[in-house]
């Protein structure tokens, strides 16, 4: 069994193994013990989580886990797995660390193609189960009678702020972590022949991710008006380090939509701070 972690990762070729298991589980309420020792605190509060499950062999069914480079918690989280597994200090799943270059220019795409032929002959499959296993990428927004309230910013643990949105009276559209990690890699080409080169494109041309070279402004411009949606909130965590540079553009781009917004800024991944109830109060105030 395979399990992926991180953002950016080429699905279809997990998919095409039959083994794949989806993205690495999360338990919310592990006891971290352990993992406080070995990690640093400002890593994406996921991580230390994980880092436990993998040490109590929650994680030991899997055969892989395909780490992202394309995030550096993910990143980091498989460095310190393949040294603690070294000095023997934790068992589990062997890790593999997937590279995709995004630079938009030639060599990075000729890079990131590469790296997608390489996963598939350590994952042993071939163009044909490739091409059967892409599937079209996702963005539809959720539909019915209720207004729709987007929630943007770091990917949720879970959907704790969408349950406050929809206590509001409104839907909620906003990717929680594991959402987050299965996105697929924009729209893949099938039937080319060269799957991995069609996977490489998409990957190599995604605004989503922290690698991405597409303006984080533009990028929520467009989920806005994709979606429709009549309230915004924007929603950051406090170990979001890389991303929160882009919010002054951001902001600018909800204050020019006209559309009724809240910006949540070095907020508690669990929202344990009262995000909850500072939503409730926001759209209270959007339908009056």
């Amino acid at each position: 069994m395979i399990a992926s972690a991180g953002p950016n990762l080429p699905l279809a070729v997990l998919r095409a193994t039959g083994a794949y298991a989806g993205p690495l589980p999360i338990d919310l309420d592990k006891p971290v013990t352990t993992a406080s020792d070995w990690m640093e605190s400002k890593f994406a509060p996921w991580a230390p989580l994980a880092l436990q499950a993998w040490a109590d062999g929650d994680y030991d069914h899997l055969d892989r886990v395909v780490f992202s480079r394309a995030d550096d918690t993910a990143q980091r989280f498989y460095y310190y797995v393949c040294e603690l597994q070294r000095r023997g200090l934790v068992g589990g799943p062997e890790a593999i660390l997937f590279d995709v270059a995004m630079i938009p220019r030639q060599s990075s795409l000729e890079r990131t193609e590469q790296k997608v032929r390489e996963l598939a002959d350590l994952l042993g499959v071939g163009d044909s189960a490739i091409d059967e296993a892409i599937m079209p990428a996702s963005g539809a927004a959720p539909s019915g009678e209720q207004p729709l309230c987007l929630i943007a910013g770091s990917p949720m643990p879970d959907r704790r702020l969408h349950d406050a949105v929809e206590a509001a009276g409104f839907a909620a559209a906003g990717q929680t972590l594991a959402q987050y990690w299965g996105e697929e890699a924009g729209a893949v080409e099938q039937g080319t022949g060269e799957p991995c080169a069609a996977i490489a494109r998409a990957l190599h041309a995604s605004a989503s991710g922290p690698r991405s070279f597409a303006d984080r402004a533009d990028f929520l411009a467009d989920r806005l008006a994709r979606s429709g949606a009549e309230a915004a909130i924007l929603w950051r965590i406090e170990e979001d380090e890389a991303q929160v540079w882009h919010l002054p553009a951001e902001r600018r781009v909800l204050e020019e939509s006209g559309v009724p917004h809240l910006v949540l800024t070095r907020r508690d991944w669990f929202a344990r701070d009262g995000a909850g109830e500072e939503i409730s109060r926001f759209l209270a105030e959007v339908t009056t």
